[in-house]
């Protein structure tokens, strides 16, 4: 046995893993934010679908009839699956526990400020979802004051009012979570009782405390008993517990309380009846049709059937998935916990209340940053792509729990407000700001994890961050007993290095670097029209003398016609107001028209774009395919239908380019895609990034580029780097090959690696520059850009050397359309 679990306990799900093929060969660790469907639910599901018929609840034909005959034997599994009755709850459906929340805020007996009685308290637990705090927006415009409690707060306050004030039958409300979505930190369920009676008191305030629980995150691996644990409200999500369906949620109320709930509005089929020509509403005596505006989500819930069905075949049942999970949690936090570096410092600072050995107080969440062997934090983004190339899908951030992230990170309100300033938002991948990490990485078990789920993440942290010599050693500290050992054998990676003396590299090494362009002279000089919107850049222009005095060269121009698709390299190239023409203005989208990029489909960079401006073509090739060509002419008549698509917040209009070359690359890349482009009449902006000390560029245009008009490199720095990757690969990489990973734009030769990182404005030629700031790499770089094939220790090694950054975004802000030239005779300065 394992923390008394039992090894056939522990391994419950093996017996049913083609239940989940859609994760085969993936490490799913984010069953906090969702569970995972098991194909059984949805087959038993779309059976039901094919052998009746559901009809509108709100009608009263035999389909309709079905339809809500079936919906209350749902609501009666709801309230046996908590071990309550409907005479003590009702079930009202909502989307989400997010709307369940919402409704309580609105229907809540509130006595605002103001009136000859003692008026409501909406207090709440600081380490709360964010969807509880957004609650104090709805009672504040009722004039109703919140008051946030922090978790120490409310163990401390064990004090029983005065008798003569305990007669007050003002309502408060207390809401907290049963199980902390940050930390899984379990909160005393005996509270529910301790508020309710008056032992416990949040605040010493004359009146009567009812508790709201919030239950979304517990109920997924936990069981709840109602029967025990009487709380008044209990806003739930069903995907937390499922997978299946999504944007449904309910909201059990205790039934002593739900007839003084207030509702104002009154949506179709909650009222008992009601007069258009004047003021008179009457509800319906059923406290869950008063409150479900609209005909309920029925299928979606008819499908809540199948999943109790499903997950009581599965699992046996609620206590069953609590000892599961909390095996597998205990078993990683034990093994997390103790690895070391050679120094002795810790790999990872873990986030948690609890010592992880019990699971009543403890549930299956993980809560971390990863540590370097210095102590500094590696920004929970980084971890996220390393983890993303090993197949492991975590969550990061601050999980809409703000005030946890700020107990346990250590963030003061003044620093939540100034990493705003600095651009910082919530669910963005800006992981540190001042060396200081602004959330954490948290992983999480569901039913359907296994023991070889835990070890694929414990080998990854390992793999990453330790030494082979060092490996063996937290393994050995685990104090429980394993019927498995985390192995060693992908353990190569050492302790990031300190990087050497910097490189310099000359203009007689630049040199020796093969030029494609050089051999394929594929660019076509411009059509007359053409040349008369641009202006060229005369090659004898003499440029400002840079700091230092020496001059550095353009080793190579590419452009991307295609987003993720192969580079094509010219020797010049016109620019306009988005930056090299064509660059990024197509991209390939998937069948449900989402951009598709190398991170999920690497065979992109095997589609070969180019462009002949003299036949105003692009070319696209591919091995095994004919040649087949698009034209360059914006095709936005009547038969492009123009529609939005979103490309890394940005949101551009695009047309589809067409069923020829649709099917052209569904053929190569083995699934349906279509190529779309750019429409020319809608421009999209970009991001307002902080520069350095320079005042942005105003209504600088994008094309289908993530960040900025132009991503810039510098050979010395790929020599560098090089140099530092290659000590940790077993077949050292081409200085052309890594050059065309990072997917420049400008290829640069300057005489200092990374100096282009202290530069802020640069010219070449006539053109202008600003220097946005740096490009974190993603796991792009990973892949090889003639062969497909990815390697994921690029991406480390370059975390170790640089923390991902090497490259350098551009942005212009000449006013002139110009030209720019590869030649040893243009310069460029800072």
């Amino acid at each position: 046995e394992m923390h008394g679990l039992s090894k056939m306990a522990l391994n419950l799900l093996k017996i049913e893993t083609s239940n989940f093929i859609c994760i085969l060969g993936i490490t799913y660790l984010d069953h906090a934010g969702s569970a995972l469907f098991p194909e059984s639910l949805l087959k038993a599901f779309t059976d039901d679908l094919r052998n009746n018929v559901y009809g509108n609840p709100h009608s009263q034909n035999i389909s309709s009839k079905l339809t809500y005959d079936t919906i209350e034997h749902v609501r009666y599994r709801i309230l046996q699956h908590f071990h309550t009755t409907a005479e003590d709850y009702t079930i009202i459906f909502t989307s989400g526990c997010t709307a369940a929340l919402k409704l309580i805020a609105e229907s809540f007996p509130w006595i605002p400020e103001g009136t000859k009685q003692p008026s409501s308290r909406f207090c709440y637990l600081t380490d709360s979802h964010t969807s509880v705090v957004g609650m104090r927006g709805i009672t504040a415009s009722m004039n109703v004051l919140s008051v946030p409690i922090e978790p120490k707060e409310i163990l401390l306050a064990k004090s029983r009012l005065p008798a003569e004030e305990q007669n007050c039958t003002t309502p408060h409300l207390f809401s907290y979570p049963a199980q902390s979505n940050f930390s899984g930190t379990k909160y005393p369920l005996s509270w529910i009782q301790d508020i309710k009676s008056g032992k416990l008191c949040p605040i010493k305030i004359p009146g009567k405390w009812f508790v709201l629980l919030d239950a979304a995150s517990y109920v997924s691996s936990s069981p709840l008993d109602l029967g025990v644990h009487q709380a008044d409200f209990i806003p739930i999500s069903f995907y937390k517990i499922f997978g299946f369906p999504t944007g449904l949620g309910a909201l059990l109320v205790n039934n002593r309380i739900a007839p003084l709930l207030r509702k104002t509005y009154f949506g179709g089929g909650t009222a008992a009846a009601y007069l258009a020509g004047e003021d008179f509403y009457f509800p319906r005596k059923s406290i869950a049709e008063r409150f479900e505006d609209g005909t309920v989500s029925f299928l979606d819930i008819i499908a809540l059937k199948h999943g109790f069905d499903v997950l009581e075949k599965l699992t046996g049942g609620m206590e069953k998935i609590k000892q599961h999970t909390f095996a597998l949690a205990h078993y990683t936090y034990t093994v997390l916990s103790n690895l070391k570096y050679a120094n002795g410092a810790p790999v990872v600072r873990i986030y948690s209340d609890t010592d992880f050995s019990n699971p009543d107080v403890q549930g299956p969440i993980i809560n971390f940053n990863v540590l370097d062997e210095n102590g500094e934090v590696l920004g929970f983004s980084q971890v996220d792509s390393m983890a993303s190339l090993h197949n492991i899908h975590v969550r990061t951030g601050c999980f809409c729990n703000t005030g946890a992230c700020q107990m346990h990170l250590g963030i003061s309100n003044e620093d939540i407000q100034k990493n705003l300033q600095a651009g910082h938002v919530c669910g963005d991948n800006i992981d540190l700001i001042d060396g200081r990490p602004t959330g954490s990485v948290r992983i999480s078990f569901g039913y359907m994890s296994t023991f070889e789920d835990a070890q694929t993440f414990l080998n990854f942290i390992i793999a990453t961050r330790l030494s082979k010599s060092d490996a063996g050693i937290p393994c050995q500290s685990v104090t429980e007993p394993m019927t498995e050992s985390v192995p060693d054998d992908h353990l190569s990676f050492n302790s990031a290095d300190k990087l050497s003396q910097m490189l310099q590299i000359s203009d007689g090494e630049l040199r020796n670097i093969p030029s494609e362009a050089d051999t394929t002279g594929r660019w076509q000089p411009l059509e007359p029209e053409a040349e008369s919107i641009r202006a060229a850049v005369s090659e004898t222009a003499v440029p400002t003398c840079r700091k230092g005095g020496k001059p550095i060269t353009i080793a190579r121009i590419y452009l991307y016609p295609i987003k993720s698709c192969s580079a094509f390299e010219v020797t010049e190239w016109p620019v306009g107001n988005q930056g090299l023409l064509y660059d990024r203005n197509w991209m390939v989208v998937n069948q449900n028209g989402v951009c598709m990029t190398q991170k999920q489909e690497p065979r992109l960079c095997l589609v070969n774009p180019s462009i002949d401006l003299k036949h105003k073509i692009m070319v696209i090739q591919a091995e095994g395919m004919d040649p087949i060509s698009v034209p360059l002419e914006d095709n936005t008549g009547k038969k492009a239908v123009i529609c939005e698509s979103k490309v890394c917040s940005h949101r551009v209009k695009t047309y589809d380019c067409g069923e020829r070359i649709a099917g052209w690359l569904s053929t190569f890349l083995g699934r349906p895609c279509r190529l779309i482009r750019q429409s020319s009449d809608v421009e999209s902006k970009s991001h307002q990034k902080n520069t350095k000390g320079l005042s942005s560029a105003t209504n600088i245009s994008l094309s289908l580029v993530n960040e900025a008009q132009y991503l810039l490199i510098n050979v010395a720095s790929i020599m560098q780097l090089k140099e530092h990757i290659s000590a940790r690969l077993k077949e050292p990489l081409e200085i052309e090959e890594l050059i065309r990973r990072f997917r420049a734009n400008i290829v640069i030769n300057a005489p200092e690696s990374f100096e282009e990182e202290e530069w802020v404005e640069i010219s070449i030629g006539a053109l202008q520059f600003q220097v946005v700031g740096p490009c974190s790499r993603c796991q792009i770089i990973c892949i090889d850009q003639q062969s497909g094939e990815r390697n994921k220790e690029i991406l480390q090694s370059l975390s170790a050397a640089r923390g991902r950054k090497v490259s350098v975004y551009l942005r212009s802000y000449s006013s002139a359309s110009q030209k720019l030239h590869k030649s040893p005779h243009t310069y460029l300065f800072s």
